[in-house]
């Protein structure tokens, strides 16, 4: 690449998981390419979200095996005690150490890191920290940011950025929301002993799953003891001494100490200097782009939680390898979207891909659904009564098995592979022809052979 009319042929914003694959891989394929970043390298994925969420949601499982080691012959004479500014601490020193890796990684490909916000001057010009600098193309990946509703008082609720630094928990909560990140915090603050209300203003969380995985996670979450409160929501927060007054909807109030808002996320788009190109936004807030990334500004391209797809980290990477591919080494730039495994973190964790028996329904027709519910071998001695679901759904015509579903323990490593299978296309007689891994409860999801409809 010769004879450049630019100082880079690639300046990407925003250094998340997206913005620094696409950076990576751009500059091995060839091309000069810069990184702005103008808060922490890694993005929200491992500074406040996937990563330090999951090392939260270790810390509160830790209350259940506890209250179960007893029935395996463990003698804990005193009960354990949690300190969360420990915990914190170990988590932010974990965080350092990837934030170094994001640098390394960079800083190893060639890619020319800039720490700032950049702002875009026009189709080709980006200007950083005072000095202005152009670019055949221009990709932003600033990621997204919380969302809070404005109601009176709103300015007293924290989100989930703030809550992966609270010095203190509070001795109660409400979680307000009905997303991942919702569902997952109320597990972490429950299972860490916070007395913990999660409020949602539709009648079940986690809208988009199958309906049964909903109500078995939400009977499983009732059961470990967090409050659940549908067709809900806060009309106003009020200071109460030291705590909060939060009225209802519903009339009733509830003093606590802290509301964690996680109620969806929008585009950061904050300062960014799209007014000054010719780049489309939605009615929703993110980037309107086209297959290939390219936005209504040719020399302008847009990826990960700032687009309307799929707001998921593996995704934003996914979509990176793509776009560099196709702009550097002419490939067709090619995202398939279908039959992406997610987890939801919750206790217990849901792992789940592919349809839902509510969207099979709707478009096969005819399916054939097959489930599982059943007290794990640790549940038994542990004393425990939570059971793990498992369901399976099955195009009948084709007998292609088109949904794979699961509540319990280790859900989201369990179904990771089997997404590799209903990805590859396999029928429930690829299913039943394989032989389980005993005594385990991933063998269930082959073993099932009675329909339950």
């Amino acid at each position: 690449m010769s004879d450049r009319k630019f100082d880079y042929d690639l300046f990407v914003i925003g250094a998340g998981s997206g913005g620094v694959r696409t950076a990576r891989m751009s500059a091995k394929y060839g091309a000069k390419v810069a990184i702005a970043e103008q808060q922490y390298l890694g993005g929200t994925c491992v500074n406040v979200g996937c990563v330090p969420k999951k090392l939260l949601v270790y810390a509160a499982e830790f209350s259940s095996e506890f209250s179960s080691s007893a029935g395996f012959g463990w003698n804990i004479e005193q009960s354990p005690k949690h300190s969360w500014p420990q915990l914190i601490a170990n988590k932010n020193t974990e965080i350092e150490r990837l934030n170094g890796i994001y640098r390394n990684l960079l800083n190893n490909s060639g890619v020319e890191l800039f720490e700032g916000t950049a702002t875009i001057i026009d189709a080709n010009t980006v200007s950083v920290n005072g000095s202005e600098y152009s670019a055949e193309r221009i990709l932003i990946a600033t990621g997204g940011k919380p969302f809070v509703p404005d109601i009176p008082g709103k300015e007293l609720a924290i989100t989930s950025n703030e809550a992966f630094y609270l010095e203190q928990l509070p001795e109660k909560i409400i979680v307000v929301g009905g997303g991942y990140i919702a569902v997952e915090f109320a597990g972490i603050f429950n299972g860490l002993g916070v007395e913990t209300h999660l409020l949602y203003r539709g009648p079940k969380f986690l809208r988009g799953f199958d309906d049964e995985v909903r109500d078995v996670l939400a009977h499983e979450m009732k059961s470990r003891g967090v409050h659940l409160h549908f067709n809900t929501d806060i009309q106003s927060l009020n200071k109460q001494g030291d705590n909060l007054l939060a009225t209802l909807n519903n009339g009733e109030k509830l003093e606590i100490g802290q509301v964690m808002y996680a109620t969806g996320r929008k585009p950061n788009l904050d300062n960014l200097g799209i007014e000054n190109t010719q780049v489309e936004v939605s009615s929703n807030g993110s980037i309107v782009v086209n297959d290939q990334f390219q936005t209504s500004e040719p020399s302008i391209f847009a990826l990960g939680d700032v687009i309307d797809r799929v707001p998921l980290t593996p995704v934003a990477i996914a979509e990176g390898m793509a776009l560099s591919a196709h702009l550097y080494q002419g490939k067709p730039c090619k995202m398939d979207y279908d039959a992406i495994p997610t987890a939801v973190f919750s206790q217990p964790c849901i792992g789940t891909v592919g349809l839902s028996e509510e969207q099979a329904r709707e478009k096969f027709g005819e399916i054939t659904v097959f489930k599982s519910q059943f007290r794990a071998m640790k549940q038994t001695l542990g004393g425990g009564d939570e059971k793990t679901f498992m369901k399976l759904i099955v195009d009948t015509a084709s007998d292609k098995v088109v949904g794979c579903h699961m509540v319990g323990e280790h859900a989201g490593e369990i179904v990771q592979g089997l997404a590799i299978a209903i990805k590859a296309g396999a029928t429930k007689a690829d299913f039943d022809a394989t032989i389980g891994i005993h005594p385990t409860a991933a063998e269930e999801f082959v073993t099932m052979r009675e329909p339950a409809s």
